[in-house]
């Protein structure tokens, strides 16, 4: 490992399993591509902090579910690492609503005041967005710069070397993503997406939490809960 990899704020189980990724030359110029739109001035979403933020919540080997979204929310406050989810005191998204919404209707958890996931990525929930950045109030401005490479990796990897997970596809970007899952090895759950425009058209009633949970049941594993702490 040479001190550029040495430097990436990666969990170290991560680290281990797709730091070479950090050598190719795409993520060279990903790297190039971020610093230049600082050095003008622009304003990048999640703070650098948490543009890795699912990994260290969910290190390799404790990954039971993965959730793959988009991009992160582009809106002041609101973008921490984690897809679809929303730092205490930010208002709850759309989408996430909906997300709260088939839950309770799923499994009858009424929908919390909050719209932080953290408890499900330490549980084991991945919590992945394809590109994992974003300038503030332009969404999907960094698509095409190399993210998704990155991260399709890491589904990738996680098909090859784990058994038994759950994917949980939202949307045509996600079920694109979704390919390269080993479905011989892995339950992949597709619907429509959560977000407003698509929510009635198949994601509410899609029963995706209670499926997770008999499936990780039915091969000796903890079922996730999914209730959120107050």
């Amino acid at each position: 490992m040479n001190g550029a990899t040495s430097r990436i704020d990666l969990e170290p189980s991560w680290l281990a399993e797709i730091g070479n990724e950090f050598e190719q030359p795409y993520m060279r110029q990903l790297r190039e591509f971020l610093r230049a739109e600082k050095a003008a001035g622009k304003l990048i979403y999640p703070a650098s902090a948490n543009w890795f933020n699912a990994f260290r919540c969910a290190p390799f080997a404790s990954v039971e579910v993965v959730i793959l979204g988009q991009d992160p929310y582009h809106g002041p406050g609101q973008a921490h690492g984690l897809c679809f989810s929303v730092p205490r005191g930010v208002d709850v998204p759309p989408s996430l609503r909906n997300i709260f919404q088939e839950l309770d209707r799923d499994l009858g958890i009424a929908p919390p005041a909050h719209g932080c996931l953290e408890s499900w990525a330490t549980q084991g929930v991945l919590l992945l967005n394809s590109v994992l950045t974003v300038e503030r109030g332009r969404a999907a401005s960094h698509q095409g710069k190399g993210w998704e490479r990155f991260t399709d990796r890491v589904v990738e990897v996680l098909s090859a070397r784990r058994e038994h997970l759950v994917f949980l596809l939202w949307g045509s970007y996600a079920e694109r993503k979704g390919r390269i899952i080993d479905r011989e090895r892995h339950l992949v759950l597709s619907s429509p997406h959560p977000s407003p425009l698509s929510a009635h058209r198949g994601f509410i009633g899609n029963g995706h939490f209670s499926a997770a949970n008999r499936y990780l049941e039915a091969h000796g594993k903890r079922p996730i809960d999914w209730r959120l702490s107050p």
